[in-house]
C-alpha cells in the first residue's frame, strides 16, 4: 500500500492500505467510505487516488455484489478541497487538478460501468464533486437535513466528477443549467422530487437504511443488474434499433446464467429465489 501522511488514519483492506477512505468487504457489500471528516470529506489528490485503487479492487473481487458509498462524520462531501486549491493559486492549481482528476474520473467510470450496483448514503451536504458521486450512484438514501448544491461557479470553476454528465440526465438540461448557474441549494425533499435521491429517511436512520438496501441488492442477480445498469446508461446515446439489439444481447446472455435458472424456477414454484450472482 501507499505510505500514509502524518495525520492519516490507515485502514487496511485485503490488498491495499488507504489514507483518505475506508474500505472493507462484508457479506458481498463493499463498504467504501470517504474519510476526511475534519475537512468535510473534501476530495484531494490522495482521496482521488484512493478511490481509484478501491474501484480497481471492487472490479476484480468476485465476492463484491454491491457497493455502499458513504462519508465519515456528519457530512457526505463538500466536493473539491478548496482550502488546498487556495494554497495552489498562482500557477500550480491547474497542475494539481491535472494530476487528481484522471484518478477521480476513472474511479467514477469503473464504479458506473462495473457489475456491482452502487448505493449511496448521503448526510449533511453533497456539493460539487460530492454531488457528482451522488448522481453517479444507482440508489441514494438521503437524510432529511442534507443539502445539495453544484457550487462550482460560486468560486469561478466548472463542473467535474461526472456532475455535468449525470445531472442533465436526471433533471433535464434546463434544470441542470439552473442549478449550475445559480448554485441554488436543494433540500432533501427537493432532491427527491427531482430524482437526484431515491429515498429520504430521518437523519439517524440513513446508514442503517442504506446498509439494508445494499444487503438486499447484494443478494440479487448480480450479472442481470450489471447488464440492466449498462442498458440504462447507454439508452440516451443509442438509436432505438441499436438499443433493441443491446437489449436482445443482454437478455440472451442473462438467460445463460445460474440466476436466471433459479429465478425462473422459483417463480414457477412460487418461492423466493436464492440468487448467487452467477
Amino acid at each position: 500500500g501507499r505510505k500514509a501522511g502524518p495525520d492519516s488514519v490507515v485502514v487496511t483492506s485485503a490488498r491495499m492500505t488507504y489514507d483518505a477512505i475506508r474500505y472493507e468487504v462484508r457479506d458481498g457489500v463493499a463498504h467504501l467510505t470517504l474519510h476526511r471528516p475534519d475537512d468535510a470529506n473534501a476530495i484531494n489528490d490522495v482521496m482521488a487516488a484512493d478511490l481509484l485503487a478501491a474501484a480497481t479492487e471492487i472490479g476484480v473481487d468476485p465476492t463484491v455484489r454491491a457497493v455502499l458509498l458513504s462519508g465519515s462524520g456528519p457530512r457526505f462531501s463538500a466536493g473539491g478541497d478548496v482550502k488546498r486549491f487556495s494554497e495552489m493559486l498562482g500557477g500550480d492549481l491547474p497542475d494539481l487538478m491535472h494530476g487528481m482528476l484522471p484518478s477521480l474520473h476513472r474511479a467514477i467510470t469503473m464504479l458506473t460501468r462495473g457489475k456491482a450496483p452502487v448505493i449511496c448514503a448521503v448526510t449533511g451536504v453533497a456539493a460539487g464533486a460530492g454531488l457528482g458521486l451522488v448522481c453517479a450512484s444507482d440508489l441514494v438514501v438521503s437524510s432529511e437535513s442534507t443539502k445539495f448544491v453544484m457550487a462550482y461557479t460560486n468560486i469561478g470553476l466548472t463542473p467535474d466528477g461526472s456532475s455535468s454528465w449525470f445531472l442533465p440526465r436526471i433533471v433535464g438540461v434546463k434544470r441542470a443549467l439552473e442549478l449550475t448557474l445559480t448554485n441554488r441549494v436543494l433540500t432533501a425533499a427537493e432532491a427527491l422530487d427531482l430524482g437526484i435521491v431515491t429515498s429520504v429517511v430521518p437523519d439517524d436512520e440513513v446508514h442503517d437504511a442504506a446498509a439494508a438496501l445494499a444487503t438486499t441488492i447484494a443478494a440479487g442477480p448480480t450479472l442481470a443488474f450489471a447488464t440492466a445498469r449498462r442498458l440504462m446508461h447507454t439508452s440516451l446515446e443509442d438509436t432505438l434499433e441499436t438499443h433493441l439489439a443491446r437489449e436482445a444481447d443482454g437478455i440472451i446472455e442473462a438467460a445463460r446464467t445460474n440466476d436466471a435458472h433459479e429465478g425462473i424456477t422459483a417463480f414457477v414454484e412460487k418461492r423466493p429465489p436464492n440468487f448467487t450472482g452467477t
